[in-house]
């Protein structure tokens, strides 16, 4: 018994130390690749010094003797700090994150692969200008002597992620800049999954489905879809639902996404120290680490500073001495998804305008982790690539002996995008930067522009023209062999102006006539004479909804309470406690009150109520709130009332009826959840921002560490967007946000101000890799100054670069 014990001790304390060492060895191997910010390295590839000034919140600032080494050594400095990210995004665009995520990235590579995001950014390349080449060149050549060094130095391989997806990381090439700005468009692009749900609309109800989107884009009256294909049979709509939570975070700039951003600048004369005012606020998913990454370049033109996306070399959005500006997607159609009939018995043929003609073909290979290698075929119509998995309701209206195929402008293989965002940088006036802007292709963008005595805000990039004749006007698909159908040609869109209105610009990407994010921004612009730095970020971060105050009168109109109060603890009670917090909010969707939770939920069920016996299985698909359709139905305008009654049920229900009803929905489950005592409930209690990592935020016991979950105020149509999921049992957790904030003062432009939604690392163990997130979500900023005393006054680390000598 004794020597038994002995051996159990002895086994103990053995596995003890084999933890011990395994704790200390996982701990070394993980720190080895945090960066050394005061280290001086000699590389190839610059012609003279460097030094990367870094900030306290690891900002860098890069000094050189010429541009190609400033941006040598951006290249660099992303390399540091996000070199996994960098290879996730080259990944996504080139089709191969099956390579490191398995087969549950499969479809992500197989729709890259069709639209043929990386070849079209391959054969981009020789379009680019010549200071665009030299930078997208010594950016590449900067990233890839930081690979050499960590290879040198055995620096944990550069990111800890790499232990966990073993892969070789190839060198960095100038095309894949250029393919990671081709997956920002597909991202940025809603207009061929609008048109899928548009069409799916009409199929479920050809009477009255569209009125959900109606006030949202599109032609306001439109065939009923199946019309436009006379015989063609269509498979009964698939139920299709998605795990709780569920969230493809390795592929996380998804194409038909639709990215958003506000853009807002003020002319020097409505401005209280006489100098021109810019904002904006890219959209991004909410990952760790953000999709952004602040920088300042000391360029020959002059100091640029602001947002970049590790992968580029531009700053996207930001301000050198004399120009101050913004992106922001525009609401342009510019896509168009077209059905191609097959010839029966022969798959590569299809249906043209005058026959039967032989579609192109490629074949490829994507290799999957842990499982063969699996062969696609790519197929081209004369409309575009066929993209049988562009969106899951896509199969829904595609017709038997059909396949779809898509018609994109951002399919341009001589795209010249890069080079005008890079111009941007050097231009120092509203007038150069327009000129500029117009080389823009896709996505298509306002442009936001503010000098020291002008603002513009221009509409660029390309967009496609239709014939008058057109089926559908481009709202829904049609059939590939219509001519009519047909693009008439692409127009690139010459940086047509917007008109300044009283001194003010403005830009949100929402389309269609109820556009409630740009209103309640324009009324905050115009409702003050003079403005301030602090002004326009009072703007950015408004939380009110307009939606909320547009909705809530009409739909309770005839609810309000008014009578004696029910019974304690009782349904009715928690509803007339419900209406009577309603009754006195004013719409601001702050996370600590419970307003905003009773009216989204109440919002949502009223919506699902409405839609759920004329759409069926599809409304589970319908994840977003349309408060135009809410609008029209408790108006009755043009009869949309007839969405209250529910069809199945024996008596006619009206609009309040349904009102009712759902709200005591609404209560019943935030009961569930959050208790009885409607008035202890809190906003930010369900709307939550998980920003997730994409290797280490899916592993039991690490994701309580790199995931960064936060409450947020805002909501889907606040100016500050924070939409929601809608699935699930998290609805209003969101996934998306502004990612980036910046607001520019060109009177005094060092007190300009700037915040990502992270940090600047992307090492869970970096300082830097969260630091930022607090202040983010708090509304704050903080400064970034084009002087470089004040940079190297403030400096935690200097990297110097050295030009290795031959």
């Amino acid at each position: 018994m004794l020597t038994l014990f002995r051996w159990l001790l002895r086994a103990t304390v053995a596995l003890i130390v084999v933890l011990v060492l395994t704790m200390v060895l996982t701990w070394y191997f993980a720190t080895r690749s945090l960066p050394d910010y005061n280290a001086t390295y000699r590389v190839q590839g610059i012609s003279a010094p460097v030094e990367i000034v870094r900030s306290t919140e690891n900002v860098p600032h890069i000094f050189g003797s010429n541009d190609e080494d400033v941006f040598f050594a951006l290249g660099l400095a992303h390399a540091q700090d996000r070199l996994f990210q960098m290879t996730l995004l080259r990944r996504a665009a080139q089709g191969r994150l099956s390579e490191v995520y398995g087969a549950k990235a499969f479809s992500a590579d197989d729709l890259a692969r069709r639209l043929e995001l990386y070849r079209n950014a391959s054969e981009s390349v020789d379009m680019q200008d010549d200071a665009t080449m030299a930078a997208l060149t010594a950016y590449s050549a900067g990233v890839n002597q930081w690979i050499a060094q960590v290879n040198e130095q055995a620096l944990g391989r550069g990111a800890p992620e790499f232990f966990l997806r073993p892969q070789n990381i190839s060198y960095w090439q100038p095309a894949d800049s250029l393919a990671i700005l081709k997956l920002i468009a597909a991202a940025s692009s809603n207009s061929a999954a609008t048109e899928i749900l548009r069409a799916r609309l009409s199929m479920a109800w050809p009477d009255r489905g569209t009125d959900l989107l109606r006030a949202e884009g599109g032609p306001a009256a439109l065939p009923d879809y199946t019309s436009l294909f006379p015989g063609a049979r269509f498979a009964i709509p698939e139920r299709r639902s998605r795990a709780d939570g569920e969230r493809s975070v390795e592929n996380f700039l998804r194409p038909g996404d639709g990215l958003g951003a506000n853009g807002f600048a003020a002319l020097p004369a409505r401005t209280a120290a006489n100098g021109a005012l810019l904002a904006n606020d890219p959209q991004a998913p909410l990952i760790s680490p953000s999709l952004y990454y602040l920088a300042r370049l000391q360029l020959s033109s002059g100091g640029v500073i602001g947002a970049t996306i590790p992968g580029m070399p531009v700053i996207l959005s930001g301000r050198n001495p004399h120009l101050a500006w913004g992106l922001t997607p525009a609401p342009i159609d510019d896509a168009d998804i077209a059905m191609e009939e097959i010839q029966p018995g022969s798959p590569d043929r299809y249906r043209g305008p005058t026959g039967w003609v032989d579609l192109e073909s490629r074949r490829e290979v994507i290799r999957v982790l842990d499982e063969p290698d699996r062969n696609i075929m790519l197929r081209f119509s004369r409309n575009g690539p066929l993209v049988p998995g562009f969106d899951a309701g896509l199969s829904d209206i595609t017709p038997a002996g059909f396949v779809p195929s898509l018609r994109w402008t951002g399919s341009s293989n001589s795209d010249t995008t890069m080079s005008a965002l890079m111009g941007l940088m050097y231009a120092s006036n509203t007038a150069g930067a327009a000129k500029i802007a117009e080389g823009v292709i896709a996505p298509p963008m306002n442009v936001t522009l503010a000098d020291n005595e002008s603002i513009r805000q221009l509409t660029v990039g390309a967009a496609p023209e239709r014939a008058a004749s057109h089926p559908t006007g481009g709202a829904l698909p049609v059939p590939g062999w219509e001519t009519s159908a047909d693009w008439t040609g692409i127009v690139a869109l010459n940086g047509s102006s917007q008109s300044t209105d009283n001194g003010i610009v403005l830009a949100t990407e929402e389309a269609g006539t109820l556009a409630l994010r740009r209103s309640r921004l324009s009324w905050l612009l115009q409702d003050r004479e003079i403005h301030s730095r602090d002004s326009f970020i009072a703007a950015q971060l408004d939380m009110v909804s307009p939606a909320a105050r547009a909705l809530l009168p009409i739909v309770g109109a005839e609810l309000w309470f008014t009578g004696e109060p029910a019974a304690a603890g009782s349904p009715e009670r928690q509803r007339q406690d419900a209406l009577n917090l309603l009754a006195e909010w004013d719409g601001a969707m702050n996370e600590h009150l419970p307003e905003p939770l009773i009216y989204s939920a109440w919002m949502a069920a009223l919506q699902n109520r409405l839609i759920r016996d004329e759409l069926g299985p599809m409304a589970d698909d319908i994840r977003v709130l349309h408060p135009a359709f809410i609008d029209a139905v408790f108006r009755n305008r043009d009869g949309a009332a007839a969405w209250c009654d529910v069809v199945q049920s024996a008596p006619t229900e009206d609009c309040t009826t349904i009102a009712r009803q759902s709200l005591d929905r609404a209560i019943l489950d935030l009961s569930e959840k959050y208790g009885p005592d409607v008035t202890s409930w809190r906003w930010g209690d369900a709307h939550q921002a998980r920003h997730t990592h994409p290797v280490l935020g899916q592993i039991a016991g690490l994701r309580w560490v790199v995931n960064l979950t936060q409450s947020l105020s805002g909501g889907p149509f606040t100016v500050s967007r924070m939409p929601g999921l809608g699935y699930g049992t998290a609805p209003f957790e969101t996934a998306t946000g502004p990612g980036y904030r910046g607001v520019y003062d060109l009177a005094d432009p060092d007190s300009s101000v700037f915040i990502i939604s992270t940090g600047q690392s992307g090492h869970p163990l970096s300082r830097h890799y969260d630091d930022l997130a607090d202040l983010w979500r708090r509304g704050e900023y903080i400064g970034m100054s084009l002087d470089p005393d004040l940079a190297r006054a403030a400096a935690t680390g200097i990297t110097r670069l050295e030009p290795e000598q031959n």
